[in-house]
């Protein structure tokens, strides 16, 4: 063969770029992996179960010919291809379609699945609404407690202004010793009494807090001519009566 000419024109017009070659060999080997892989699954053996989904999707796309017995029996009836099934055609017109199963579970494992879910989902949702209920519960305890706290916290501050007023009416009626300790407002712990008077003591704090406010304040009404929601003294129980609105906080709101 004759040598060619460098300076020719298919000399020059050739793609002599660097690396271009290696870029060219790339896609040929990916080009011939491609080939390979579609040679192999041509030539790849289908599996019995590949098998026969294709043929009963064959047969499951086609439709019904005079072959078929329930098919002809059905045409001696007066059925035609594609009316409806009944009397009054209003029955189906396509057949009712063939679930395959195809896992290894027994019969109405999937409805037990089902079953068990929404058993699952429904002890959830009570769990849930029982935990609702029992914190609202323990909120309205607590809006109780708080309540009943502040109330209890007024009515001691009322059993003290009760307790200092009646002081100073009985000393100023020289009366030296209350009716009940308790009437009183107690001495500091150094200046208290001896073991007897702190029986004492035990007993009258049997009372509660109200109880003990509305024993005094009917004390001093009766006595002092007093009332403590109005602090104002009254000249007798007949001007007490007739001027004073009530004998406890709610009467006088």
């Amino acid at each position: 063969d004759e040598e060619e000419d460098y300076m020719s024109d298919s000399f020059i017009k050739q793609d002599l770029r660097p690396g271009l070659p290696m870029v060219r060999r790339v896609k040929e080997a990916i080009q011939k992996e491609e080939k390979q892989k579609e040679a192999n699954e041509k030539n790849r053996q289908k599996s019995i179960k590949e098998e026969e989904k294709e043929r009963r999707d064959l047969v499951l796309k086609s439709a019904l010919g005079n072959e078929n017995k329930g098919f002809a029996l059905l045409q001696k009836m007066g059925y035609k291809s594609g009316q409806a099934l009944g009397k009054t055609g209003e029955g189906i017109v396509e057949p009712i379609p063939l679930n395959i199963k195809t896992g290894l579970s027994g019969l109405g494992h999937e409805e037990l699945k089902k079953r068990k879910a929404e058993e699952k989902l429904e002890n959830y949702r009570q769990k849930l609404h029982m935990k609702k209920q029992a914190n609202e519960q323990a909120a309205d305890q607590f809006r109780i407690r708080f309540k009943n706290k502040q109330e209890e916290r007024k009515m001691e501050g009322d059993l003290r202004k009760s307790q200092r007023a009646c002081q100073q009416l009985d000393m100023q009626k020289d009366i030296e010793v209350p009716k009940e300790t308790w009437f009183w407002i107690e001495p500091e712990e150094e200046d208290k009494k001896d073991d007897e008077d702190k029986e004492d003591e035990c007993t009258s704090s049997d009372l509660s807090v109200s109880e003990k406010l509305q024993i005094l304040t009917a004390y001093l009404r009766k006595e002092h001519f007093y009332c403590i929601w109005c602090g104002t003294t009254y000249e007798d129980s007949e001007d007490l009566s007739s001027n004073c609105p009530g004998d406890s906080a709610a009467d006088h709101d």
